[in-house]
């Protein structure tokens, strides 16, 4: 396949641009660098069957210009910081209207499938049970959940509109390898600055899946190979959760110290946007035949080690 990547220096994007280069596709990456390295990609650069083009998806004239003659696009671009969007919320507008510009790039060239990397954040605050993905009405607290949602719509008006075909796959919180951001990106930079204290935000008390990279990856992949609706869309994560004062201490006892006193500043929430806790039903990519190879406190000690080892 030809492959069109927006985001692919990014932290999942790579990861997936890894899978694609590695069974022979054809791959380029299109991505303004904004929050990607190009560390991430740099193995690939001399292949023959990989281009990198550093660009904005915001500038409507040049992404219809090289996605030209492509198979497929996956669109991971995006702000990857739920945070981010209560300080800057136009943040919001500019991933919408990047969107837009890749799906009438796409309509204007005639490419037909998208695959969308969206977010447990679409559901907003939610009773305490399992989500399904068929869960309504779809209410986000968040900037970038927001954005997400707004994303998801786009995509199913241009399938219904223009005779395409999208898979959506919402999210756990992805950790792994390449995480440049999140809770455990924070706590360790937090320790080594100050090893005998740490301050949570919220209560702690914060519960949700973690996803390891690979895992997202590979669902990601299945759900697009193994089905073939108009609209297809996936829950992705594990049966699994981990409150953030768990996640504290496993990086605490994989920085191996001791004697650490946490602090927390408070409310059921980390932060304005924050969704203290969610369970995600992902029994449709079960029965589509795949699941998660790892808990979440095993993504989150996997995460935790691999930071480390890599010096974030």
């Amino acid at each position: 396949m030809n492959i069109f990547v927006t985001g692919g220096a990014g932290f999942i994007g790579s990861h997936l641009v890894d899978g694609f280069i590695d069974k022979g596709n054809t791959v380029t990456v299109y991505d303004n660098l904004s929050s990607g390295k190009k560390q991430f990609i740099e193995r690939h650069l001399q292949r023959d069957n990989f281009t990198f083009i550093e660009a904005d998806l915001l500038d409507l004239e040049n992404v219809t210009k090289e996605i030209k003659d492509h198979d497929v696009v996956f669109h991971i671009a995006a702000n990857p910081d739920v945070k981010l969007g209560a300080q800057q919320p136009d943040i919001a507008k500019r991933d919408i209207l990047a969107t837009y510009n890749l799906l009438d790039a796409m309509r204007m060239n005639d490419i037909k499938k998208i695959v969308f990397s969206s977010s447990s954040t679409i559901y907003g605050e939610t009773p305490a049970f399992p989500l399904p993905e068929s869960y309504g009405p779809l209410l986000p607290i968040s900037v970038y959940g927001a954005a997400k949602l707004a994303a998801e719509g786009l995509i199913s008006s241009f399938c219904h509109t223009f005779d395409m075909q999208g898979w959506i796959f919402r999210f756990a919180n992805v950790v792994g390898e390449r995480g440049t951001h999140g809770v455990i990106v924070d706590f360790i930079n937090k320790l080594r600055k100050s090893p005998r204290k740490l301050e949570i935000l919220g209560d702690g008390r914060q519960r949700k899946p973690y996803l390891y990279v690979e895992d997202c990856v590979g669902g990601m992949l299945f759900g697009f190979e193994q089905s073939n609706e108009q609209i297809n869309i996936f829950n992705l994560g594990c049966n699994t959760a981990t409150e953030v004062t768990r996640i504290a201490e496993i990086v605490v006892e994989e920085m191996g110290l001791t004697n650490v006193k946490f602090t927390y500043t408070g409310g059921k929430r980390g932060w304005k946007g924050d969704v203290p806790q969610f369970q995600f039903d992902i029994s449709k990519m079960k029965k589509l035949g795949w699941k998660a190879t790892v808990t979440s406190d095993e993504a989150v000690r996997k995460t935790t080690r691999v930071l480390l080892d890599t010096n974030i």
